[in-house]
């Protein structure tokens, strides 16, 4: 849509300063000793920029589908158009949300160094300003009402139409005025104009095609009639004679994003393969605002996957467009592939979507949704190793991934191959196990494979595909039917659309059988993946830290309850608190998680734990069971005969223990205390088995998705370090203190 501008002014270019490694690391440690000292809050560090030029962009927010704000988030083909040719440029932009007029002001203000807002290529803007290479043809269409008769141009006769003002839109129409006798009525934006037509004010509106057609995919009730007219070329716009590389920057990677089939997939992201087919082949929505949780993976990556900072995925992305296609919402809960199904078992969530087979067995259980990805196992083998074939892994040891189609793929060959087969339980675990020589092999399905393959796992694909099956979304028996139709309905919808296929190419490309095979990228360094993804793990130290510190808190209350009442006179009292005890300290940590977090809303409808407030309740119960035998023997240690001199002096009982006893036995608990402390800070650790986000799980999402464990866990295990050593010589002090 052409728009207006006005005078040229001078643009000067802004680049970040970078920030060292070896600085961040020791802003790292500094952090994390605040961290460790008690402190409330916690600092997280802004991403640094990688070294190259940084640059300010002006954009509009309401021109969907170039650009619009969701809400939450800044989206459109400028939007992802610009973000893909940055990140294959090797430069980093922010973005500036002010609205195509102000946008255009800002950049002669030099408050921008760009404007990429869905601007038409014009002589006259070219006196003003320097533009890219066309990236958008655009062209101006009616839309009318979808139940309206009006079918043609030659209907509009004598009627009234909407336009915006100072646009192609508006030029279009005044030049049929006079051939179709119509009346032109100008609004200052598209809502207007759709408002316009609805109220009766107008029977049809003058816009860009795509902007139709997008709103008619979101259920705008328009068609388009006619055919695209004035198609104008839009472009990246920097102020006249400024930012040349900019602009040649943007030349040479929108050539490289339509080489590798990038562009079209944006493209075809939001407005399908062709504006036409937009119109009338999308179901309607089915929904009406409703919220579903759903759980999913964090470790399979590219089909679900955290990077540190965002959920990501095939699945993240098919199931949140099916839910703006559908109207429903989605809310996600981040609990590992077991988990997920475990907690859709006890009502927790509401389906799961998780790169989950559709197989007889599963189908006894759940309903599932029409397939949306047929998968297929392979072998992957270190790229330096000389296994070629699957000869070569006769009578080798191979790593499987427990109640998958992997196991079940190595377990049909063990005969043939003469196969040992060790089952882990996720994907960075087969891949470790690998590379450490517990085994020479791992099955996996191979868009996992390839995808780890790209991140720098140091893997190469051996054989081909099989057992291939298609992956569904699963919800519990009988039970929310409606959510099964919805998705069904949006992902035929995506697939009419090109979306589907555009989600698809943003992960795994075109599948196309002669494929090239997947290119490996360079491992970044130590240091290099501390500056990048310190944020996240300090995400996870933080809550490790507040989980640590409410469950000790609440465990020393109990420590205190039972631990007296281990000492009661009051028999019950002493049954109680022992069996308590003997409970807690007898069985393992894992499975009262389980039990809190899976059994106890199974066993009481209704009552329902979020995976922090599940992981507090379980190492307070279980940390609480040792304080009561910490509380208990630091009595019991103090010397009887301190007792019997206070009740001689006619001290009560009651005073006895808070002036004589208690103050004892404090000073003997403290290294008790400290030790525990410590052990349930490790502990936490366990909790991310239940989705809890602490360090260990934020590590476990990293690797996932950089299949770079090493450098990953040993941070991790530095952090951890750091953190302990600073309690402990904490807790010495005090104690020194205290005994002093």
């Amino acid at each position: 849509m052409a728009r207006n501008a006005g005078p040229a002014g001078a643009c000067t270019q802004r680049r970040a300063s970078s920030t060292t490694g070896v600085r961040r690391a020791a802003a790292l440690l500094a952090v994390l000793a605040m961290a460790a000292l008690g402190a409330i809050g916690l600092a997280v560090p802004a991403q640094a920029d990688a070294g190259g030029e940084h640059y300010t962009i002006g954009t509009d927010t309401t021109y969907a589908p170039f650009e619009f704000n969701d809400g939450t988030e800044l989206h459109g083909i400028d939007i992802d158009l610009l973000e893909a040719i940055a990140k294959n440029q090797h430069f980093t932009i922010t973005w500036k949300q002010l609205g195509f007029d102000a946008a255009v002001q800002a950049l002669q203000a030099d408050q921008v160094d760009a404007v990429m807002a869905g601007m038409t290529i014009t002589d006259e803007r070219k006196q003003t300003f320097d533009f890219s290479d066309g990236y958008f043809t655009g062209g101006i269409q009616f839309g009318v009402l979808d139940g309206s008769d009006i079918a043609s141009l030659d209907d509009l006769r004598g009627q009234t139409v909407a336009v915006k003002t100072g646009t192609q839109g508006q030029t279009y129409a005044e030049s049929l005025q006079a051939q179709y006798d119509l009346t032109v009525t100008p609004y200052s934006d598209t809502t207007d104009m759709v408002d316009a037509v609805k109220a009766g004010q107008a029977v049809a509106y003058a816009e860009d095609y795509p902007v139709v057609a997008y709103g008619i995919t979101k259920g705008s009730g328009f068609r388009l009639i006619g055919e695209p007219a004035l198609g104008g070329d839009y472009g990246f716009a920097v102020n006249k004679g400024q930012n040349p590389e900019l602009i040649e920057k943007f030349d040479a990677g929108l050539a490289a994003l339509k080489a590798d089939g990038t562009y079209d997939a944006i493209v075809a992201k939001y407005v399908g393969t062709s504006a036409a087919g937009a119109s009338g082949a999308q179901t309607p929505p089915l929904g009406h605002g409703e919220t579903f949780t759903v759980g999913t993976d964090t470790t399979y990556a590219p089909f679900e996957f955290n990077d540190g900072t965002t959920l990501k995925g095939i699945d993240i992305d098919l199931l949140e467009a099916i839910a703006k296609n559908q109207n429903f919402h989605v809310t996600w809960k981040q609990l590992g592939f077991d988990a997920a199904v475990q907690a859709l078992q006890a009502n927790q969530v509401d389906g799961v979507m998780a790169g989950m087979s559709i197989t007889p067995e599963r189908q006894q259980t759940f309903d599932f949704s029409n397939g949306y990805f047929t998968g297929g196992i392979q072998f992957g083998v270190l790229d330096g190793s000389d296994f070629q074939t699957l000869d070569d892994l006769t009578g080798q040891t191979v790593a499987v991934k427990t109640g998958t189609q992997g196991q079940e793929y190595a377990e049909s060959l063990r005969e043939q191959y003469d196969l040992k087969v060790t089952p882990y339980s996720d994907t960075t675990d087969m891949v470790d196990a690998v590379k450490a020589g517990q085994a020479v092999a791992y099955a996996e399905d191979y868009p996992v494979l390839a995808y780890g393959i790209t991140q720098g796992s140091g893997f190469r694909l051996i054989g081909k595909p099989a057992l291939g099956s298609d992956y569904g979304f699963a919800v519990n028996k009988g039970q929310n039917p409606e959510l099964i139709e919805m998705f069904d309905a949006g992902l035929k919808n995506l697939k009419a659309d090109g979306t589907y296929d555009a989600i698809i190419a943003t992960y795994v490309g075109a599948q196309d059988d002669d494929a090239a095979a997947p290119t490996a990228t360079a491992k970044p360094s130590l240091l290099e993946m501390l500056d990048q993804y310190s944020p996240a793990l300090l995400r996870g130290l933080w809550l490790t830290f507040l989980a640590t510190v409410i469950s000790l808190a609440a465990s020393f209350v109990l420590g205190i309850v039972f631990g007296f009442g281990r000492l009661a006179r009051f028999a019950p009292a002493r049954w109680v608190s022992t069996a308590y005890v003997y409970i807690f300290r007898g069985t393992p940590i894992l499975i009262q998680a389980f039990f809190v977090f899976f059994a106890v809303p199974q066993l009481l409808p209704g009552v329902k734990f979020n995976p922090f407030v599940a992981g507090a309740i379980t190492l307070a119960l279980n940390s609480g069971a040792y304080m009561t035998e910490i509380i208990r023997g630091g009595i019991l240690a103090v010397d009887p005969g301190q007792t019997e001199a206070s009740r001689s002096l006619g001290l009560g009982h009651r005073k006895t223990m808070q002036k004589v006893v208690l103050p004892q036995a404090f000073r003997i608990m403290i290294p008790s205390f400290v030790n525990q402390s410590i052990i349930t800070l490790k502990d936490t650790s366990l909790l991310s088995t239940i989705g809890l986000a602490e360090l260990t799980f934020a590590s476990r999402q990293i690797i996932a998705s950089t299949y770079q464990s090493a450098q990953i866990l040993t941070i991790v295990a530095v952090m951890y370090f750091v953190v302990i050593t600073l309690l402990t010589v904490l807790a010495d002090r005090m104690e020194k203190r205290f005994t002093s």
